[in-house]
């Protein structure tokens, strides 16, 4: 279960019913919903454990259950090719659409880690998987309405700077070990004023896209991504460098960076009534 990146599984399946059930699905639809992400979520964790055995060995990642001789290799990915397996019918039970909706967002989990991770198009699958979320949620409810534009638009956001959050603690632990996705290509310091952005355009869309005005929450939360976006680009500007040449370890950007994200996911699941309403 360590292995699985059990944070990330729990996240992601906790938005994923919390927005099913705020769209108005059953509670039937939400426990099977439920079931698919995390099978998916589950397969993606132990998909990455099992690409990175060698890698996280080599760097003696103590914290990974299969670098620290904790699991077999073999067993992870066996795990992984269950979950994936228990996915296709869980995510097709909720229909052809939403099915495939979901499958083609675990599909683009499973190709970052398996190489795509190291390109410059790393924040892709991040955005097609968050992006497809309130699609397997709304084409799984009666009628399989498609969702708005702005609510792939805000997932699609949303993905990315989730993409950039999860990066940004490890950038020179990948850099050493080979891998360059888009923000070890950027650098700290870049992903540090660029991370922000996505996130806070996020919360932009989630304000102003759903029908009808803003209102004083709508407005409370872009004041805060605004102050938060703010202030992690003005700490990415190092006032001082150690003498070393290292950068300064600061968290607050990451931190920051974290609240933005745990922003927009409230907006959008306080949207998550418009989901099946139509756009404007």
């Amino acid at each position: 279960m360590r292995a699985s990146h059990p944070e990330a599984c729990a996240v992601v399946t906790a938005l994923a019913t919390v927005l099913a059930a705020a769209s108005g699905g059953s509670t039937a639809h939400c426990v099977l919903l439920g079931a698919a992400v995390l099978s998916g979520q589950l397969s993606v964790g132990w998909c990455n454990d099992a690409v990175d055995a060698a890698r996280d060995t080599a760097a003696a990642r103590h914290d990974k259950p299969v670098a620290a001789g904790a699991v077999d290799r073999g067993a992870i990915a066996a795990a992984a090719g269950l979950a994936l397996a228990a996915c296709v019918p869980l995510s097709l039970a909720m229909g052809v659409l939403a099915g495939s909706a979901h499958l083609a967002g675990v599909a683009a989990a499973w190709a970052y880690n398996l190489g795509v991770k190291r390109t410059a198009a790393s924040w892709l699958p991040y955005a097609l998987a968050f992006g497809l979320l309130p699609a397997f949620v709304t084409l799984g409810l009666p009628g399989h309405p498609w969702p708005p534009a702005w609510a792939l638009a805000a997932g699609a956001l949303l993905g990315v700077g989730a993409h950039v959050t999860n990066v940004l603690p490890d950038i020179d632990a990948d850099l050493a070990a080979g891998v360059r996705g888009l923000p070890q290509r950027l650098g700290r310091r870049r992903c540090r004023v660029l991370g922000p952005l996505p996130l806070f355009a996020a919360s932009a869309v989630l304000v102003f896209g759903p029908p009808g005005p803003a209102g004083p929450a709508g407005w409370a939360a872009l004041t805060l991504t605004g102050v938060l976006a703010a202030a992690t680009t003005a700490v990415a500007v190092p006032v001082a460098v150690p003498a070393q040449g290292a950068p300064t370890g600061s968290r607050l950007p990451f931190l920051t960076t974290l609240a933005l994200a745990v922003t927009a996911v409230a907006l959008l699941v306080l949207h998550g009534g418009s989901l099946a309403a139509g756009t404007r």
